[in-house]
């Protein structure tokens, strides 16, 4: 473990002296970009592929994503709804038995998976969703967080029921699993199953290394640079320094696997939410006054669209949109983590992994939005993690230097979760080993010092379409797959109604 970090830090400081040397005379950036635009464009406009509605530009993925959440939520009679009582008891531990095969317990799947969705987009993405769609585009970015839950039920269900179980007690799961063994085992589809599933590894590792890895750590070192000075910042001109610091602290925690993301994740998760979220308390109350307003605000806004480009088409629009980009539910890359929880009973942690959309969008994102209506930031020219920033300050003049450390330690536990997805996707392609798992983990951090120091725009439009291409072969494999999970779920309920699942605690 120490020889694998040290030569993280030793090659991470050559590199980054070499990469701030081209960066500074803008070669590396432009070379890199050359090389990336032609690749990156049509793969872009293909996974992006937008169609007028109404006067307003509507990507099919969004609808892909959505269309899937309200499917399932019919097929499965609103589980959402019906089962969210018992996902907090599986959360408590009130099932839990320290014999099941896994390696993290109901809770630190739940983190893990949440640290991979809860971050930049909580706080910048609902603001210019916001911005752009009007109050109205948070009643729809909730609808679409509550029709996501069940996305999230399904695909975690299958993650864990087709997961592998190694003999040294670890495990490997997620979509390239049941892509592979449920088409070829339940549909008898095995070729069409290992091509879906080769494909989702790969567009998992190149939204693992992009969107999951370097543009966190680009936009955490722009966070840190505004709220040190800006452009007498110490941190300007230094951005592989502080990917290095990065890439070290990343290093230290994936190195030990699902369980030590686990066990960080645990605690970072619903402290750094919980300040977030309190935060939001305070301004809600401060301003208690305007709440009722808002929310009328909010319905208005949903129904009638005044004020917003598109109207109602308008606002539907940006919220279903950024509900779908922070949730990621039909993308498939949560049911990596949930598949390595502790259970012996798959459909537990598809009743777990359903309170995500819940805790991230219909939670957080509503928050933000609630925050940015009620402080009256929304009447200012600013958009992005200003505006957010902006509206939390109208009360708490400090919190810009929070919402700063909030973004960097958010960026830190995406890279966390992100790390482990594009590991069990490379192991899927090249098979388990130490020595292949600690040769990704090399290049990952690696790649948070290149997302640090320069501005590589094509590079991270093209990880943004490798990480909603997943969706695809991901989605078609759910709906194939819904009678077998409706199966497994009518086994589940009929073992808790007879007793033979019981409560421990």
């Amino acid at each position: 473990m120490h020889s694998l970090l040290t030569r993280i830090i030793a090659i991470a400081v050559l590199f980054g002296f070499s990469s701030q040397a081209f960066a500074q005379s803008g070669g590396l950036d432009e070379a890199i970009s050359r090389v990336f635009e032609p690749i990156a464009t049509p793969i872009v406009n293909v996974i992006f592929y937008s169609v007028p509605i109404g006067g307003v530009q509507f990507p099919l993925i969004v609808g892909w994503l959505v269309i899937c959440g309200l499917v399932a939520t019919l097929f499965f009679k609103f589980v959402q709804f019906r089962g969210f009582k018992h996902a907090i008891d599986l959360v408590r531990g009130c099932y839990s038995k320290p014999g099941d095969a896994g390696e993290v317990s109901h809770f630190q799947a739940l983190t893990t998976a949440l640290s991979g969705t809860v971050g930049l987009g909580n706080i910048a993405g609902v603001a210019v969703a916001v911005s752009i769609g009007g109050a109205g585009a948070t009643f729809w970015m909730i609808l679409a967080g509550l029709l996501g839950m069940a996305s999230k039920f399904t695909e975690c269900i299958l993650g864990q029921k087709y997961r592998n179980e190694l003999p040294d007690g670890r495990v490997s799961g997620g979509p390239m699993y049941y892509l592979e063994r449920g088409l070829r085992e339940e549909r008898n589809l095995g070729g069409l199953g290992k091509f879906f599933a080769t494909v989702f590894a790969i567009c998992c590792i190149g939204g693992a290394l992009g969107g999951g890895n370097m543009f966190q750590a680009n936009q955490a070192y722009s966070q840190i640079v505004n709220v040190t000075g800006g452009a007498e910042s110490f941190w300007v001109g230094k951005g592989w320094l502080f990917g290095l610091i990065m890439a070290v602290v990343v290093g230290s925690v994936i190195i030990g696997g699902i369980k030590s993301i686990g066990r960080v994740t645990e605690k970072l998760i619903p402290t750094m939410a919980g300040l977030y979220f309190i935060a939001g308390l305070v301004i809600i109350a401060v301003n208690i006054d305007m709440v009722g307003w808002a929310f009328g605000e909010i319905f208005r806004g949903a129904f009638t669209g005044e004020g917003v480009v598109g109207g109602v088409l308008g606002a539907l629009i940006q919220g279903f949109r950024r509900a779908a980009f922070s949730n990621e539910a039909g993308i498939g890359s949560a049911a990596i983590a949930h598949s390595a929880a502790r259970t012996s009973e798959p459909v537990s942690e598809g009743f777990v992994a359903l309170l995500e959309p819940f805790i991230d969008t219909v939670v957080i994102c509503t928050m933000t939005a609630l925050v940015i209506i009620i402080s009256g930031a929304l009447l200012t020219d600013l958009t992005g993690v200003e505006l957010t920033s902006a509206a939390y300050a109208t009360v708490l003049p400090w919190f810009p230097i929070v919402l700063a450390i909030a973004v960097v330690l958010f960026a830190l536990s995406t890279m966390f979760a992100w790390s482990y997805y594009g590991l069990k996707s490379w192991t899927y392609l090249v098979g388990e080993g130490k020595a292949k798992e600690n040769a990704y983990n090399f290049v990952f951090c690696l790649f948070i010092i290149i997302g640090a120091s320069m501005s590589l725009g094509p590079v991270i439009d093209f990880s943004d379409s490798m990480l909603f291409a997943m969706a695809i072969p991901n989605i078609i494999g759910i709906y194939l797959l819904m009678p077998v999970v409706k199966r497994e779920v009518n086994k589940y309920w009929a073992k808790i109604e007879s007793g033979e699942i019981e409560k421990v605690k």
